[in-house]
């Protein structure tokens, strides 16, 4: 052990922000590992400045280590500049609070949040001297399991994970901790016997016990279940009562900056907006919420214990929490005082989703961001984002009257049946908020506003209404980018488009199947690594990867779905039925909107029953600041 640390401590001169791998933070929880029966290093599979931002990992870490009997560590995917010292050091990866290998403890968790992480899964498991395969494993080997929305397809991970948690983890998490614990205790004897153990919780998916076999065409036939013990189906874990479960209300603060440095508390999960493309707002259904007096509790707790200037209240669209208003104002006025900034970091498009912006950003007001999604209300109709013009307009106009000079707009490019005067559209919405500003701020004032107008490419994901389309290929996202940034004529109005790209390789992961995964390994081999940041990407290695061994990208990409097909995740079952989803896509083609569940009569979804989870239902009219 000192000669590792002694490595590390040589090495850490010569890479970019060493502060990634010293641990020693504040919050940073060290059990001495002889005193537990049970480890677990939990390995975001990305940099340290995005794994420190994401609020389950913390969640997670905290639920782990208020055992006496397990502690939990974190370590995070290394830079190349770290992992080629790492490499040329013979330094294994190692976690932050003690500069443990990661490779002797039992268990590796990786929080899958985004598909172009995953080659760093690879690179972790590698650095740890772990198999890649999990057939390659044998009881001396950590087990390896993955969390977070990825799991919902994790079909081209498949050969590489031993478990899949598919859910909320508060629960699971120590119902796998117990079943390896009795495992472990009973003399390790067989790791298929382990895993046995784990297909038999709920939202827990073995992939080594399901087969899927193919039809001549390609597509998928059927999966097999190759062991008793499995399940047919996998259920989701769910979480019925926000308030009975443990927070965080001290996490571990960072060293450095990092992307959301910030106090956080999550206020409700789940959405019932209904957007067809949104993976999040389906997987999560149906919408539990913490009580503004939890919430108040909370924030309290996490800002002392933590000594942030900022406080985030959490959540798919916060402006949609039942009691917002008044609870925004309690914690505003208090925070205030104290020098504390709050804010909402997703802000629904109407005016009384600024207003709550605007009342929550008093130490520190910015920019106001706005989702519209789409540009025209005919596209807005098929993906469901129930904003009209005017409350668009109304947004426009309440955020420059409360001060802001500054706004972001967010938008999507290539969804199904867009046109070119969709496309239009979206610029000519920077093109309504300079004009609203021109009549609340004067035209001189309004010279200094900004509009930046960003969008995303489209991209399938399983368990979505959208789920049957494909993706428009690179050229053509390439021109429909061109078509909205001609339009922004305005210099005040800064276009920002998504690499085309790295979207086509996204969908390989999003609605690929397991003869994917040899793709994914290929690429990596190849030098594949942090392949969501653009500076890092490199297509050309993804499609010599996919020539390598057989992959066509067009084959996931660029083909539309049948309503009758077998996808690689049916039998992951998230809670709303395929069934639902077609009649919605049906819906979609017809240009037909369907209201929030919350507000107006059950769709019948499913979600609430699935799940046995009482829906929140929200009052008739929003309350007003």
């Amino acid at each position: 052990m000192n000669d590792l640390v002694a490595k590390i401590q040589a090495v850490l001169p010569q890479v970019a922000k060493p502060a990634r791998y010293t641990g020693g933070e504040w919050n940073a929880i060290v059990k001495d590992h002889t005193q537990v029966d049970l480890t677990v290093a939990w390995t975001f599979p990305d940099s340290y400045e995005v794994g420190m931002s994401h609020l389950g990992s913390l969640i997670m870490y905290h639920q782990i280590n208020r055992r006496a009997d397990a502690c939990c560590e974190r370590a995070y995917a290394p830079w190349p500049d770290m992992e080629a010292k790492m490499r040329e050091h013979n330094i294994p990866l190692f976690t932050m609070e003690t500069w443990t290998p990661v490779g002797g403890f039992d268990i590796i968790a990786f929080p899958l949040l985004y598909e172009l992480t995953y080659t760093n899964l690879f690179t972790c498991l590698d650095l740890a001297g772990v198999p890649l395969r999990s057939a390659d494993r044998t009881e001396a080997h950590p087990l390896v399991i993955a969390g977070g929305p990825c799991v919902f397809n994790c079909e081209p991970l498949a050969p590489f994970l031993d478990v899949a948690v598919l859910g909320d983890g508060e629960f699971v998490i120590h119902e796998i901790l117990d079943a390896y614990k009795q495992w472990k205790e009973a003399g390790r004897a067989s790791r298929r016997e382990l895993l046995r153990r784990l297909a038999g919780i709920t939202g827990c998916y073995v992939p080594a016990f399901y087969e899927p076999s193919y039809r001549p065409d390609g597509t998928i036939e059927k999966y097999i279940v190759t062991d008793s013990a499995a399940p047919a189906v996998v259920h989701r874990a769910t979480v019925d009562d926000l308030d009975a479960i443990d927070f965080p209300t001290a996490p571990v603060v960072p060293n450095i900056d990092i992307v959301f440095d910030r106090a956080q508390v999550e206020v409700f999960r789940g959405c019932t907006r209904g957007c067809r493309f949104c993976h999040a707002g389906m997987v999560t259904r149906p919408v539990r919420e913490r009580s503004p007096e939890k919430v108040q509790q909370l924030a309290r707790e996490v800002v002392r214990n933590t000594g942030y200037s900022e406080l985030s209240l959490v959540s798919l669209s916060t402006a949609d929490y039942t009691d917002v208003a008044n609870t925004v104002r309690k914690l505003s006025a208090e925070m205030t005082c104290a020098g504390v900034n709050v804010t909402l970091p997703s802000t629904r498009v109407d005016a009384f989703s600024v207003q709550i912006a605007d009342a929550v950003q008093q130490v520190n007001r910015s920019s106001v961001t706005l989702a519209p999604e789409g540009g025209s209300a005919r596209i807005r109709r098929v993906i469901n984002k129930t904003v009209s013009d005017r409350d668009i307009r109304d947004a426009f106009k309440a955020a420059f009257t409360a001060g802001y000079k500054a706004i972001k707009l967010y938008f999507m490019i290539g969804l199904p049946t867009e046109t070119d005067d969709d496309l239009r559209a979206i610029a000519e919405k920077g093109h309504w908020a300079l004009e609203i500003a021109e009549e609340i701020l004067g035209r001189q004032e309004a010279r200094n506003v900004r509009i930046t107008i960003s969008v995303s490419t489209f991209t399938p994901k399983a368990h979505t209404p959208f789920q049957f389309e494909p993706q428009v290929g690179i050229e053509e996202t390439q021109r429909r980018q061109w078509v909205v940034k001609r339009a922004c004529k305005d210099r005040r109005i800064e276009f920002k488009g998504h690499h085309s790209e790295s979207s086509l390789i996204e969908v390989l992961h999003s609605v690929g199947d397991r003869r994917v995964s040899a793709a994914l390994l290929r690429a990596w081999e190849l030098g594949a690594r942090f392949d969501g940041w653009t500076d890092q990407f490199r297509y050309e290695r993804w499609v010599q990867a996919c020539v390598d061994v057989g992959v066509d990208i067009k084959y996931y990409a660029a083909r539309r779905k049948g309503y009758g097909e077998v996808f690689a995740w049916d039998h992951l079952f998230a809670g709303v039925t395929k069934e639902w989803l077609i009649d919605d896509h049906m819906r979609a083609m017809a240009e037909t909107e369907v209201a929030d569940c919350r507000w107006e009569n059950c769709d019948v979804c499913g979600a609430c029953m699935a799940f046995g989870v009482q829906p929140v239902l929200k009052p008739a009219k929003e309350g007003s600041l």
